[in-house]
C-alpha cells in the first residue's frame, strides 16, 4: 500500500469546509451538535481533532471514535482521559494519508465501544478516511480552526466527494525496505 500525499491546490481547497459549518466555538455549538445527533440517530459517531473530541466527551454525548494527536493548532495539549475502552495506535506524517491510516481506522470504525485513535503526526486529513470506511448514516466531525465544527453525514454522496479528493491527492508507493529488495543474480 502507498501513501497520499496533499498538493498545494488541494491544500488550499481543503481549508473550505467539507460538510455543514456550525459557526462558533465548540461549546456555543453544543446544542445544535446534541440536535443534529437526536435527529439523525448516528449509526457512528467519528471525531477528528483533541477539542471536538474532548468538549464532546466533557458534555456527556457519546463519540464511538475518537481521531487525535494529543495537540490543539500543533501544540501539545493535556491527553483525553474520558476511559476510552480500546486505544490504537497509528503514524501518520503531516499531509499525508498513509496504508496504515485505513487499516488503522477500518478496525476502529468496526470495533465496539469506543476506540481512540491516537496519531503520531497529524490526523487533519484521516476526516476523509473516516467518511469513507464509517457505515452511512454516521456522523464525522472536525474542528474548523477559527469558525466553528464542520459534520460531515456519511452517505453516498459525501463518500463520492472524499473519493474524489482521494484521487486528487498524489499517490506515492511505499518504497521496500533495504532488506526485502529482491535481488536479480547476475
Amino acid at each position: 500500500m502507498g501513501t497520499y500525499v496533499l498538493t498545494p491546490e488541494l491544500r488550499d481547497e481543503l481549508k473550505k469546509p467539507l460538510g455543514l459549518l456550525i459557526r462558533g466555538k465548540v461549546g456555543e455549538v453544543e446544542e445544535v451538535i446534541n440536535k443534529i445527533i437526536e435527529d439523525t440517530k448516528p449509526t457512528k459517531i467519528i471525531t477528528v481533532g483533541d477539542v471536538i473530541s474532548k468538549s464532546l466527551l466533557k458534555r456527556g454525548l457519546r463519540v464511538d471514535v475518537l481521531i487525535i494527536d494529543n495537540k490543539s493548532m500543533r501544540r501539545p495539549i493535556e491527553p483525553i482521559n474520558y476511559g476510552i475502552g480500546k486505544i490504537l495506535h497509528l503514524s501518520n506524517p503531516a499531509g499525508t494519508i498513509n496504508g496504515e491510516s485505513w487499516h488503522v481506522i477500518r478496525e476502529a470504525v468496526n470495533s465496539n465501544g469506543s476506540v481512540q485513535v491516537l496519531v503520531d503526526g497529524e490526523e487533519d486529513l484521516l476526516a476523509i478516511v473516516a467518511v469513507l470506511l464509517a457505515p452511512e448514516n454516521s456522523l464525522v466531525m472536525y474542528g474548523q480552526p477559527g469558525e466553528g465544527v464542520v459534520i460531515i453525514n456519511v452517505n453516498r454522496e459525501s463518500k463520492e466527494k472524499m473519493h474524489k479528493i482521494i484521487n486528487r491527492m498524489e499517490y506515492k508507493r511505499d518504497m521496500p525496505e533495504k532488506g526485502n529488495l529482491s535481488s536479480s543474480g547476475g
